[in-house]
C-alpha cells in the first residue's frame, strides 16, 4: 500500500514524498524531523491507531494536515478522526488522481471527505454515539470478559458494568451483549 501511495504522490509535479512509516512511533518521528506539509496516515497501525499517532502528533504541531485512510466508510472512526483533528478521511480503494486531489485539498487548507464516506455518515447520523468508557467495556466484553473481571479490570463497580452494558445494547439496539459486540465489529466500533 504504502509503495502504490509513493509512486502516486512521486508522480505528482507538484508534490514530494519526504518520509515513510512502518508504525505509529515511526510516523511521530518522521513528522517530528520532516514536518511535512500534508501527513497521509493509515487508520490501522501495528503498535497505535492512525488515530493516536495524529493526536500525539497535533499534541506538538497543531496545524498538522493530517489525512486518515482506511479500508472502512464506518461512521464512528470517520467521526473519530475528524473530530480528533483529520483534514481528511479517505479509503484506501480511491483511485490514485482521488487521492492527488485530496492531498492538493488539504495542503490548500480546505477539509475534504469522499462522496462514499459522506453518504455512509449521512446514513448513521441519527445513530447515537458510544462513549470511550462504553467502548473500553465492550472491547472487555468481546475478550469474553465477565462483568466482575471487566469491573475490576476498570477498577468500577459491577454495577456500573452492567449500567454500561445497558446503555451499550440501546444505542446499538441490540438484544444482547454478544449482539452488541456483533453490531460494534460490523460498524467498526472494535477491531479484531
Amino acid at each position: 500500500m504504502r509503495a502504490g501511495i509513493a509512486v502516486v504522490i512521486n508522480g505528482q509535479t507538484n508534490m514530494e514524498l519526504v518520509a515513510q512509516a512502518s508504525n505509529g512511533r515511526e510516523a511521530i518521528e518522521c513528522y517530528c524531523e520532516h514536518e511535512p506539509d500534508v501527513t497521509l496516515m493509515d487508520l490501522t497501525l501495528p503498535d497505535m491507531s492512525g488515530i493516536e499517532a495524529m493526536i500525539a502528533i497535533r499534541a506538538r504541531f497543531p496545524e498538522a494536515r493530517v489525512i486518515i485512510s482506511s479500508n472502512f466508510a464506518g461512521s464512528v472512526q470517520v467521526k473519530r478522526a475528524m473530530a480528533a483533528g483529520a483534514r481528511s478521511y479517505i479509503l484506501k480503494n480511491m483511485s490514485p488522481i482521488e487521492v492527488a486531489a485530496a492531498i492538493h485539498k488539504v495542503h490548500a487548507g480546505k477539509k475534504h471527505i469522499p462522496t462514499e464516506v459522506a453518504t455512509h455518515l449521512a446514513e448513521h447520523l441519527d445513530e447515537e454515539a458510544l462513549s470511550d468508557r462504553e467502548i473500553e467495556v465492550l472491547r472487555h466484553v468481546s475478550a469474553g470478559n465477565s462483568d466482575k473481571t471487566i469491573a475490576d479490570v476498570l477498577n468500577v463497580s459491577e454495577h456500573t458494568v452492567k449500567g454500561h452494558l445497558k446503555n451499550i445494547r440501546s444505542k446499538l439496539g441490540a438484544n444482547d451483549r454478544t449482539h452488541a459486540v456483533m453490531i460494534a465489529l460490523r460498524r467498526r466500533l472494535l477491531f479484531m
